[in-house]
């Protein structure tokens, strides 16, 4: 068996077609089809960058968009089970394949660039695309990881989006706006988004709240004038190191005299709540 097969995808007639494979073995239990006539070894982990490879071989002329190219980018928008979008010349016919969606655009050569041996719209114009389609925060959300891994500038997703016309447009000029590219995690833009809907003061992103020792913390959101931090807490794996660093973390805080508020996934279901707690934390401190 060629090492090639066991490890990327590949057109089973050109397998069988050069003499590597015969039907009979390609219909047996050690290779997965993914799409019509695509395949891979059983033993390689089906990942959606996967799909998104073998959706390439499928479709040659294919570039790699929205949501799956986020995940090329190494923003985990999609899992495994999620269609694969792709974009081809207009002048292709239309392809209808189950899990993957195909649009039929021009894309510009300058917005499109070559990772991970696929073709794939560069971090700038994959912002721009989640911007125009996702739902407004979740669209904040993505423009934020991508410009969190450091592979664009939000200052290069502006400028693109300032320049983009037709559909869609109008709504990543408001997204790009909306991003600030700080945040460490999809919760926390939602937690700025709702605070930044609010009649609350708006909060300084990660902020370093220092005391005679030196740097003490760096809080996702902090009002510093009336020293309340805000925290989205989510799941915690730590161990008990973990544990006893986090308990410094917070005793120290609240040594140089700032309060905490935590937020969870569950509180972003209750805004209403959560705003009157934040604000209940930022009236005490003004006593």
């Amino acid at each position: 068996m060629p090492d090639a097969l066991r490890a990327v995808p590949f057109r089973g007639s050109d397998a069988i077609r050069s003499g590597v494979m015969t039907r009979r073995r390609l219909r047996g239990s050690t290779w997965r089809r993914l799409f019509p006539d695509v395949y891979v070894h059983r033993d390689v982990p089906v990942t959606h960058e996967l799909r998104a490879r073998a959706a390439v071989v499928l479709l040659p002329e294919a570039v790699v968009t929205g949501r799956s190219a986020a995940v090329l980018w190494d923003v985990g928008l999609a899992d495994a089970g999620q269609p694969v979008e792709v974009t081809v010349p207009p002048r292709n016919h239309q392809v209808r394949v189950e899990g993957l969606v195909v649009r039929r655009a021009a894309l510009h050569r300058d917005q499109v660039r070559r990772r991970r041996e696929v073709l794939v719209t560069t971090p700038e114009a994959t912002a721009v695309r989640l911007a125009s389609v996702l739902p407004r925060d979740d669209a904040v959300a993505a423009v934020d990881q991508l410009v969190a891994t450091g592979v664009v500038r939000l200052a290069a997703i502006r400028s693109l989006a300032a320049a983009s016309r037709g559909p869609g447009s109008a709504r990543a000029r408001d997204v790009a706006g909306l991003a600030d590219g700080l945040a460490e995690s999809p919760q926390e833009t939602r937690v700025r988004l709702l605070v930044g809907r609010s009649d609350l003061p708006p909060p300084v992103a990660q902020y370093r709240v220092h005391d005679q020792r030196g740097l003490v913390a760096r809080v996702d959101f902090a009002w510093p004038e009336h020293r309340v931090a805000l925290e989205y807490d989510g799941l915690w794996h730590g161990g008990r190191e973990q544990f006893l660093r986090d308990r410094e973390r917070l005793n120290r805080l609240r040594e140089a005299g700032w309060q905490v508020v935590f937020v969870t996934a569950v509180d972003l279901h209750d805004p209403v709540r959560l705003i009157s707690r934040i604000a209940a934390a930022l009236a005490a401190s003004a006593r």
